[in-house]
């Protein structure tokens, strides 16, 4: 199968790629940054796997329609890729507020709309959200990436009635705290936002609400996307599904 991997030479897209082109599939990394994604395709290429890079800048029309299209027969889509930005909402310059919105909620519709009809006239179809804990629950100076996520999951429960008259189904993956370069740099936001350590941001502010006091694997949310594809998940769709170390259970 065909897999199209937005911001796919990030930390969680390029083991969701990596745990694909493992299995067999063929992998393409969207992303934003090209010559990366490039790199990341070639060392899965070096190891036996069949991948390829294109760029996608999901805050432009054009370029998911252009990406798309250059994609061809898209059997599975991930929409993963990321960006954060922290501030009070009356600090929150619009032009981010915009930016969050674009990349991480509208830019993931646009593009399933464009590789819908594809997957129709094939008769299958998956698409995999990487959410976040922030998609069930909130965290101060997180508005727009809050807005964002949740809206993902409502997404995903319209696109999934849409489409449930044949063999299709979408759902969200939506992990704790994954130690990526996009927490790595929430980590410093915080520390300046609330005059804390780097350890004191992880142990009192991000691990605190986690009973396992753990950061989210990378690995767990590749195998989570592999289940998800799976014939045995045939049946689950417009689900979220939770790794947060029982964050949620309070």
């Amino acid at each position: 199968m065909r897999v199209f991997i937005t911001g796919g030479s990030g930390g969680i897209g390029f083991a969701v790629a990596s745990a694909y082109a493992a299995d067999g599939h063929e992998v393409i990394l969207a992303d934003i940054n090209l010559t990366l994604a490039q790199e990341k395709a070639a060392e899965l290429v070096a190891a036996g796997g069949i991948a390829s890079a294109m760029l996608l800048d999901l805050t432009q029309q054009q370029s998911i329609e252009q990406a798309a299209a250059a994609a061809g027969a898209v059997d599975i889509l991930v929409n993963n890729a990321g960006i954060q930005h922290v501030a009070r909402l009356d600090e929150f310059p619009e032009h981010k507020w915009q930016q969050l919105l674009q990349v991480m909620l509208t830019g993931p519709a646009m593009l399933s709309k464009a590789l819908l009809p594809g997957m129709r006239s094939r008769g299958f179809g998956r698409i995999i959200n990487v959410g976040s804990i922030h998609a069930l629950i909130a965290s101060p100076f997180k508005s727009a990436y809050v807005a964002a996520k949740h809206g993902l999951l409502g997404f995903s429960k319209v696109v999934a009635l849409e489409n449930a008259d044949f063999d299709f189904t979408i759902n969200t993956i939506c992990p704790a705290y994954v130690r990526t370069p996009l927490v790595d740099a929430q980590i410093a936001a915080q520390c300046k936002e609330h005059q804390l350590s780097e350890t004191e941001v992880i142990e009192k502010i991000m691990l605190a609400p986690m009973p396992q006091k753990a950061f989210i694997g990378v690995d767990e949310i590749a195998a989570t996307a592999m289940f998800l594809t799976a014939p045995a998940a045939r049946h689950i769709t417009a689900q979220t599904l939770v790794l947060d170390g029982g964050w949620t259970a309070r």
